[in-house]
């Protein structure tokens, strides 16, 4: 780093006078390097907070990464620089591409959801840093997991697969046979296990994790250790709920019953209200799931047994919630069949992740034989004629609602990616368990493409009504226990609609009401044997699709890592681009033999019109592009940037 073209010392302050430049340069150590200014950056807050998240668009200087241009305004300074002292030389991390990094066990570990021989490998593998990392999550090469359950039952075919619960940043969560670090900008809700929990004074390490890392996870000592014979990251049981460890700063508080149950569902809401209304001392956060609640604490030194005590008596005076009534809104939003984005997404799926899943190359057939239905057709009928109620928000970032059937026999089971996906399209509709999602916005995903629908959060604006709203400010559409139905539209219909939804021209049509837990029981009552007889049916689908993935290889399936190929040497009168990130060219959009012009402070790449994405762990250099595309430049042109679509 330097000021005006002079050194600075990194982790010691220093002046920055008026009108100078200040030159960070290339990242030594680790993947990332930070720059403290004092007073910070004067931006307006959002959702209480000034930072910047990129992939939702919102947040920090117009909530997108700076460009050439941008002005920042600094806050007031509080002390001069001068007054800063350096930072002891025995408290600067050392920053290599080997790491150790502590956990706890928990929320899902042996013997529930994992082997104890599994949860032994987690702590004993040295796992590789995948290429396809981010602030999302950070992806690991492991050893798969022979798990300690068959499948997910409701919640999907694979044993990785759960009732969408809430997760904490730096959960190590198993998207199927795939270990992810989740990151700070990472799901709040999904619906896969988590063995084990970063904890809170570990997590910065998530930052420095670059492809190609060496990461030991090493198993902290837990300042409340689990009762004898209780399963690991189990804190406490009582009358029938359990109390799971994640971190050491957040629990999470649900059933031991499994199943899906939304009169379980409507004793998490009332457990929510009880604690918002008698918070705990330290409690910063609240976060329902389907069945479960997670308790987040402002510091690990807040969660005290009594704390723990505290929670579970509540949880336990909780008993039934069959009086209640609730809030519930009929939502009406338009749906795109089979859209063309979700085809795509899948088309990216089978050429950069996997091209031999079951559900592909289509989503909605993959759905149509798992239930037992007799054509596609049925499927469409089945999501039209259902009215879905919101259990949980979140899921897969901005308000993403997961959303249940409330008649059963509209109830779609399916499972989940395995891996899944590093791409999918805003506000894409998918199926995953016995839930639907609509992604909020661009990212990952793992539930089964139905269709696409328009917009669930509203960066520009605010929905009112909702009392968790953060300073007046409440950009999601949806809320708790709405009931979201469908309409048919064309595909170009959608985007007619998405465009005016952004201009602020057109609104989803809602109604008020309410919803009785009494009244929908005696619905369930009086068709018990309808219910009974479409399960019996999905039941005997689901397990004939699970003999066929024993048959051919499915739970056994193991992915070799590839091996990054060694760069070709360049042709005569070639220039190497070097690129500082693990790629593979996705598409080369010239003729070969064809002359490419370049410019002044023009990408090569960029002016070939080339496009790369993160697809597969070749080599980190991109050297033999130019002799591949035929290209010829004169050695000494300028090569200034390359332009590159990462996938998330």
């Amino acid at each position: 780093m330097s000021v005006d073209g002079e050194p600075v010392a990194m982790w010691e302050p220093f002046v920055i006078p008026a009108g100078s430049t200040v030159e960070v340069g290339q990242v030594e150590a680790g993947l990332r390097a930070y720059l403290l200014l004092e007073g910070g950056i004067d931006v307006p807050d959002y959702l209480g907070s000034k930072a910047t998240f990129s992939l939702g668009r919102f947040g920090g200087h117009a909530g997108r990464a700076l460009v050439i241009g941008d002005v920042l305004a600094l806050g007031e300074a509080v002390q001069p620089a001068d007054a800063v002292a350096p930072v002891p030389s025995e408290a600067r991390p050392s920053i290599g591409r080997t790491w150790e990094i502590g956990v706890l066990d928990g929320p899902h570990s042996a013997p529930d959801f994992f082997t104890p021989d599994d949860v032994e490998a987690v702590l004993s593998t040295p796992y590789e840093v995948h290429f396809n990392s981010d602030r999302t999550g950070v992806r690991l090469v492991g050893p798969k997991p022979q798990w300690a359950r068959q499948d997910g039952g409701e919640a999907g075919l694979h044993p990785s697969n759960i009732h969408d619960t809430p997760y904490s940043v730096g959960g190590m969560d198993f998207t199927g046979d795939t270990p992810v670090l989740l990151g700070p900008d990472g799901p709040s809700l999904g619906g896969f296990v988590t063995p084990v929990t970063i904890a809170k004074g570990e997590r910065w390490r998530l930052g420095q994790l670059a492809p190609g890392d060496t990461v030991n996870l090493v198993r902290l000592e837990p300042a409340h250790p689990e009762p004898v014979g209780a399963a690991r990251g189990v804190l406490a049981e009582r009358d029938g709920l359990v109390l799971r460890r994640q971190g050491d700063d957040s629990v999470l508080i649900e059933p031991r019953r499994a199943g899906l149950d939304l009169m379980l569902r409507a004793r998490i809401h009332v457990l929510h209200r009880a604690l918002r209304e008698n918070p705990p001392a330290g409690l910063r956060d609240l976060t329902p799931g389907i069945r479960s609640l997670q308790v987040t604490f402002s510091e690990p030194s807040d969660v005290t047994r009594e704390a723990l005590d505290g929670l579970l008596a509540l949880a336990a005076d909780v008993a039934d919630a069959e009086d209640l009534v609730v809030p519930s809104r009929h939502v009406r939003l338009p749906m795109s069949w089979d859209d063309p984005a979700t085809r795509e997404a899948i088309a990216r799926y089978e050429a950069g992740v996997r091209d031999d899943a079951p559900w592909n190359p289509w989503n909605i057939e993959f759905i149509r034989r798992v239930n037992g239905l007799d054509s596609v057709d049925d499927v469409y009928r089945t999501l039209f004629d259902a009215e879905y109620l919101v259990l949980g928000l979140g899921d897969v970032y901005l308000g993403a609602p997961v959303a249940t059937p409330l008649d059963p026999r509209h109830r779609l089971v399916t499972t989940k990616y395995n891996p899944a996906r590093t791409w999918t399209a805003e506000n894409s509709v998918g199926i995953g368990g016995a839930y639907l999602c609509i992604y909020g916005m661009e990212g990952p995903g793992g539930y089964q493409f139905v269709g696409r629908t328009t917009q669930v959060w509203d960066r520009w604006a605010s929905f009112a009504g909702d009392d968790r709203a953060v300073d007046g400010t409440r950009p999601w559409l949806l809320d708790f226990f709405d009931r979201i139905s469908w309409y048919p539209v064309e595909a170009d219909e959608l985007l007619r609609l998405r465009a005016d939804f952004t201009a602020g021209l057109w609104r989803p049509e809602i109604v008020d009401g309410t919803l009785s837990m009494r009244e929908h029981a005696a619905f369930l009552d009086d068709n018990a044997e309808e219910i009974a007889a479409f399960r019996s049916t999905q039941r005997a689908a689901f397990g004939e699709e699970r003999e066929r993935w024993h048959a051919a290889g499915e739970f056994t399936r193991v992915v070799e890592p590839v091996v990054a190929a060694a760069p070709a040497a360049l042709a005569e009168g070639c220039v190497g681009a070097e690129a500082p990130f693990a790629a593979n060219v996705w598409k080369v959009l010239v003729a070969e033999g064809e002359r490419v012009e370049v410019g002044d402070a023009v990408a090569v790449l960029e002016a070939m019109k080339m496009e790369t994405r993160v697809l597969a762990p070749h080599a980190g250099t991109v050297d033999a592009v130019l002799a591949a595309a035929g290209a010829t430049v004169a050695p000494g042109d300028p090569i200034v940037a390359i332009r590159t679509e990462v996938a998330a």
